[in-house]
C-alpha cells in the first residue's frame, strides 16, 4: 500500500467522501421532521402530516427526527456499502499495526535520516533493533527518494556522508552496514544530540 497518512487515506476512503455518514444516509432515505417558528402566528408549529405514515428515527446527537421513506432495497444497499466500509477500515487498521509500521508509523517524508542510538542494550536486544531497522528499510524506505543512517556514539558513524538516493542497491548496502555494526561502542552524554544535529545538517532533510 502507498505510504499515506490516515487523514489523506480518509479523504479517499472515509464515510463522508463516499456519502456514508449518518447525516448523508438519512438525507437519502428520508426527510427531517420539522418544528419551525412561524412569525405570523408567533409560535412553534410542528408538521404533523407525517405522523404515523412513516417509521421515524431520532438522532441522539441533536434530537432531530427523520421520517424514513426509502424502500427496503435502498436501505439494504446502504447496509452493504457500510459493511464494505467496515471491512476496508479493518484492513487499514491491520496494515497500520503490522510489521515496521507498528514501531515507526507510516513514513511520509521523501528524504529521511534514521538516527541509531542503541545505548547499552543487551546483544539480543541489539539484534532485535537491527531486525526492526532492516524491516523498515525494506518495507518503507524503498518507497521514498533519499535516506541515510547515523549511529550515535562518541565517534559518530554514518552509512553515507549525505543522504543517498533510494535504490535496491543502496537499501541492500544499508542493511549490510547495519549488520556489521559493533554491539558496544564508546558513547558520551552528548552523542545522541550530536547525531541528531548531524542528521538535521543534511540540506535534503526537512526535519
Amino acid at each position: 500500500q502507498p505510504l499515506v497518512s490516515s487523514s489523506k487515506w480518509l479523504q479517499l476512503h472515509g464515510l463522508k467522501r463516499n456519502k456514508l455518514s449518518l447525516s448523508q444516509i438519512l438525507s437519502q432515505i428520508g426527510f427531517q421532521h420539522r418544528k419551525d417558528y412561524v412569525t405570523t402566528l408567533g409560535k412553534l408549529v410542528a408538521s404533523r402530516y407525517a405522523d404515523g405514515l412513516f417509521p421515524q428515527y431520532k438522532r441522539a446527537q441533536d434530537g432531530s427526527v427523520y421520517n424514513l421513506t426509502a424502500k427496503k432495497e435502498v436501505i439494504l444497499h446502504f447496509v452493504d456499502c457500510l459493511m464494505g466500509a467496515i471491512e476496508l477500515y479493518k484492513q487499514r487498521m491491520e496494515w497500520l499495526t503490522s510489521e515496521s509500521r507498528q514501531i515507526f508509523g507510516v513514513i511520509q517524508e521523501q528524504c529521511i535520516v534514521i538516527v541509531l542510538d542503541f545505548g547499552a542494550v543487551a546483544p539480543t536486544e541489539f539484534d532485535l533493533c537491527r531486525d526492526a531497522l532492516s524491516m523498515v528499510l525494506v518495507e518503507q524506505v524503498t518507497q521514498i527518494a533519499k535516506f541515510n543512517l547515523i549511529r550515535a556514539a562518541q565517534d559518530l558513524t554514518k552509512w553515507q556522508q549525505k543522504s543517498a538516493p533510494v535504490s535496491e542497491h543502496t537499501v541492500e548496502s544499508a542493511v549490510t552496514w547495519l549488520w556489521k555494526l559493533d554491539h558496544m561502542t564508546a558513547a558520551s552524554h552528548t552523542s545522541s544530540a550530536e547525531a541528531l544535529l548531524e542528521a538535521m545538517s543534511d540540506e535534503a532533510v526537512s526535519s
